[in-house]
């Protein structure tokens, strides 16, 4: 409740600014202002809005399959961690905003470009946090299944795989979050639908309520996907106590 009282004060106060004439509507446009545009301007948004939740979609699957198949094979295999441990590491020191371009530039303007730079952004914090939750399966546990013998394929599917799930739905949740980031960037390179695209045209054409719309639009995509991989997590995951909120 004390969080929405400090957003509804910041909007008041932003609007109050604009209002008094102390910053151009043209550079900053009023809340009303944008809410408006987001209202008028929705049969031109709606479609660029599911055109950009279907590519991120699509680029966090990719991701999900991608890092879960890397994670496994480094947990499993210190040849394969020596290999791809590197590739994994050196996969999030990738400058989006330059390889956005290369990757339109090979792959076209279609979707391909959009749901690989999606996944490029995912693919990190999905791998990482499901390997490290695969190490941290409990050794007096393993001494357990140790002494009935069982195989490793037992090992990983009765121990490792389930206590790993907390935090690989956490790397889950932190990439749905900056999904969005690798969806505008790529179309910003070059595409002709989408909230990134939408965003440079109103941008160009000195629309600023509905660029700031479309912003409002990619803020909220973000947050919906955060909060769904998140009863995605409490509905698969009951047995992790959780702090109150």
């Amino acid at each position: 409740m004390s969080a929405a009282l400090v957003v509804l004060a910041g909007l008041a106060a932003w609007e109050a600014v604009v209002r008094a004439g102390a910053v151009d509507a043209l550079i900053l446009p009023a809340p009303t202002q944008v809410v408006s545009a987001l209202w008028t301007d929705r049969a031109l948004l709606a479609p660029d809005l599911a055109v950009t939740l279907y590519e991120v979609l699509a680029g966090l699957g990719a991701a999900v399959v991608a890092g879960t198949a890397f994670a496994v094979a480094m947990h499993l295999s210190a040849a394969a961690r020596r290999a791809i441990g590197p590739l994994v590491v050196g996969s999030q020191a990738v400058p989006v905003p330059v390889v956005a371009p290369l990757l339109v530039l090979v792959l076209g303007f279609g979707l391909a470009p959009k749901v690989l730079m999606v996944a490029l952004v995912c693919f990190f914090p999905v791998t990482i946090n499901l390997y490290d939750g695969l190490r941290s399966a409990d050794p007096d546990q393993r001494k357990v299944l140790a002494s009935f013998a069982a195989t490793r394929w037992q090992t990983f599917r009765l121990l490792e795989a389930p206590a790993a799930l907390p935090q690989a739905l956490t790397g889950v949740r932190i990439a749905a979050a900056v999904a969005v980031i690798g969806a505008v960037f790529a179309e910003w390179a070059g595409a002709d639908a989408g909230l990134g695209h939408a965003l440079l045209i109103a941008n160009g054409q000195l629309l600023t309520p509905r660029a700031f719309a479309c912003v409002l639009l990619l803020f909220l995509l973000a947050v919906v996907l955060y909060e769904a991989c998140s009863l995605l997590e409490r509905r698969l995951v009951r047995w992790t106590p959780r702090p109150e909120r």
